[in-house]
């Protein structure tokens, strides 16, 4: 619904269901299932603007450990992971995962991991759930067939606002990635990004993968000197709301297995936001 009147959120969800009860709109805040202008917002006293637009999402379902189921089917799942949580356990990481919590979830189904979020990076991602959709998924992912947009906010401004970039990556013996610009060295990485926000300290960017490598947005980010917003593995001096500012935003493509056009979204944390308010 667009909105028409400038008024408190609440106010405004009153109107818009006058046949729930007050305590109703306030579970629907408190469960994160109002957006304004595609974003999560939970306060009722928020002031909402004319033209603003506010939706009302589906109940969510939750795997545990704070995961949003936001879609499954036979063959896939696809959950917004929280910020902190592993994807799937590592040789150096073996807390609670994900992957682990949907093995529960979903037990005695087999889960399958097809690519991976890091730790502290929040949002959408996807896990098979029969070997159709893992063989499927797989060929989409290393074929590139699967458009990935993340946003971030990075420490400065990009030069230019909107471009691309482009570098071989390569891990080092202490688990830290590098770019080169020998082919030899690394493996491919291009990121597409574009400028959404910026006040004086910081810029909201939008970043579309082509590849998809470790750490890759992290790195690109500190090679162009706007590393993310608490990322002090890669060069970030600034911590403002103690978690990697990297969101997950957006997985799009075709279903391997119904041929079906799939597209998920989870909304850019409402934290992100308030370090352009401040």
């Amino acid at each position: 619904m667009i909105v028409k009147i400038s008024d408190k959120l609440l106010n405004i969800l009153a109107i818009m269901f006058p046949d729930s009860s007050k305590t109703t709109l306030r579970s629907w805040l408190t469960e994160g299932r109002i957006t304004v202008d595609g974003e999560v917002v939970k306060q009722g006293q928020t002031i909402i603007e004319k033209d603003q637009e506010i939706n009302l999402s589906t109940k969510p379902q939750f795997a545990g450990g704070g995961i949003r189921i936001i879609y499954e089917d036979r063959h896939l799942v696809a959950i917004e992971k929280p910020q902190g949580l592993l994807s799937v356990a590592t040789a150096f990481e073996k807390g609670e995962t994900a992957h682990n919590i949907l093995k529960k979830h979903y037990h005695p189904r087999k889960v399958q991991v097809v690519h991976r979020l890091d730790q502290d990076t929040s949002g959408v991602m996807l896990y098979a759930l029969s070997d159709e959709g893992y063989n499927g998924l797989k060929i989409l992912f290393e074929k590139h067939s699967i458009e990935r947009c993340y946003y971030a906010v990075v420490e400065g401004h990009p030069s230019p606002k909107n471009g691309t970039w482009q570098s071989y990556l390569y891990e080092d013996d202490l688990y830290m990635v590098h770019s080169t610009t020998d082919p030899e060295k690394g493996r491919l990485a291009i990121t597409h990004y574009s400028t959404k926000k910026t006040s004086s300290r910081f810029s909201l960017l939008e970043l579309r993968l082509e590849t998809g490598r470790k750490n890759q947005i992290r790195v690109h980010c500190n090679d162009h000197e706007c590393p993310i917003v608490g990322d002090k593995k890669y060069g970030s001096k600034t911590d403002l709301i103690k978690r990697l500012c990297l969101h997950a935003e957006l997985i799009a493509f075709i279903h391997p297995v119904t041929g079906k056009e799939m597209c998920f979204t989870s909304p850019i944390p409402a934290a992100f936001n308030r370090l352009f308010n401040a």
